[in-house]
């Protein structure tokens, strides 16, 4: 570990409780607590509680924010209701995905309407020049990049709400999911919101960088009888592959287009432009493209990424993401594979160290919480 990592207003708090720091994106990050299989579990029965201040926070001001956003993003911003949230994707020229990223419609305490991007830590950078790029005078848009002064915590589970709920002075359940609202959390002005990268029920705090470790002492006192416990970002990967979430680097570059990844959903063509519509609206009608698919593993070795994936003897693609799940308690993996080779119940194979080991291709999700 050097001192040039970034640290987050948590670093000590995780040192504290022997977290094993790595390298994430530039910044000092915890991967495991105790054990990833167990901090799976405490975030699929209970409630899981997640670092994620290196994610990039961008706060937008301005009359024309929704339209500049509305340029820049693949799904439309102008019109969004206060208080949603949106998931969209920044795509170039040519259609290949800069970042995937959450757009929140707020307004502050005083009733001032402003506009949130989170976007992945290790697109902060070149998320923020593509704004500088794009954004002109008149505009008469701001942006402020507030990721060094506030901290973002994920608290999920099937007791998250109950255990956030004293801390927060808005009703949880009765927001709805991809909502957002500046409150209070503990005392502090912040923002929560119905978001989560697990799969499971949760919220996503932003704080003051100087009043995050009250928020999570706190947090911990009002929910250790619901079995909180922290959770690091190997545990954060194992449950977002379950949950079947795309993660950039893996199942989403530049050299990937939406429709490519399945997230055709977050492509809104109708009546608006934004950059890279033209090259999508070309790809869209491409045959043959290669599809985003899950494989369950037949045996126990888990496939990893870059893995060929072979149909009779023929490479058909490769794998992105792979692991063991906790909860499935076999190997799975994401892949992108020829059409031919994407129906459900296909059988497979995955060349891992030169042996053949067969997999099966299943529908997406591997894994569903039950909706109440």
């Amino acid at each position: 570990m050097t001192d040039s990592l970034a640290r987050t207003p948590l670093y000590d708090w995780h040192a504290a409780r022997h977290a094993r720091m790595v390298d994430f994106a530039g910044w000092s990050m915890p991967v495991q607590y105790s054990s990833i299989v167990e901090e799976h579990h405490a975030t699929r029965n209970a409630v899981g509680v997640f670092d994620i201040s290196h994610m990039g926070r961008l706060r937008f001001d301005g009359e024309g924010v929704a339209r500049f956003l509305d340029r820049l993003l693949t799904r439309r911003v102008v019109g969004i209701d206060r208080g949603l949230i949106r998931y969209s994707l920044v795509t170039n020229e040519a259609g290949g995905i800069l970042d995937d990223v959450l757009v929140y419609h707020l307004a502050d305490a005083g009733g001032n309407p402003f506009h949130l991007l989170v976007v992945n830590a290790s697109n902060r950078a070149k998320i923020v020049a593509w704004i500088e790029r794009h954004l002109s005078d008149t505009d008469g848009v701001t942006c402020h990049d507030q990721t060094g002064e506030t901290a973002m915590i994920a608290v999920q589970g099937p007791h998250a709400l109950k255990a956030l709920q004293p801390l927060v002075d808005v009703e949880l359940a009765g927001m709805q999911y991809f909502s957002g609202q500046v409150a209070q959390i503990a005392g502090q002005a912040g923002i929560v919101s119905r978001t989560g990268y697990t799969g499971e029920d949760g919220c996503e705090l932003i704080v003051a960088d100087e009043v995050a470790l009250d928020v999570v002492e706190r947090l911990f006192v009002a929910g250790e009888s619901l079995g909180i416990r922290p959770v690091g970002l190997g545990a954060r990967d194992t449950l977002r592959l379950e949950a079947a979430m795309p993660l950039y680097g893996h199942e989403l570059s530049e050299a990937i287009d939406p429709f490519r990844a399945g997230l055709g959903f977050a492509v809104q063509f109708k009546d608006r432009d934004f950059i890279g519509a033209a090259a999508l609206k070309e790809i869209r009608s491409r045959p043959n493209q290669p599809q985003r698919i899950g494989l369950e593993m037949l045996g126990k070795r888990v496939p990893r990424e870059h893995y060929p994936v072979l149909a009779n003897g023929e490479a058909v693609g490769e794998i992105t993401s792979g692991t063991f799940s906790p909860t499935l308690e076999r190997p799975i993996a994401m892949a992108y594979v020829q059409p031919s080779a994407a129906q459900v119940g296909t059988e497979l194979t995955v060349d891992i160290r030169g042996r053949a080991e067969s997999a099966r291709v299943v529908a997406l999700p591997f894994y569903q919480r039950e909706s109440k």
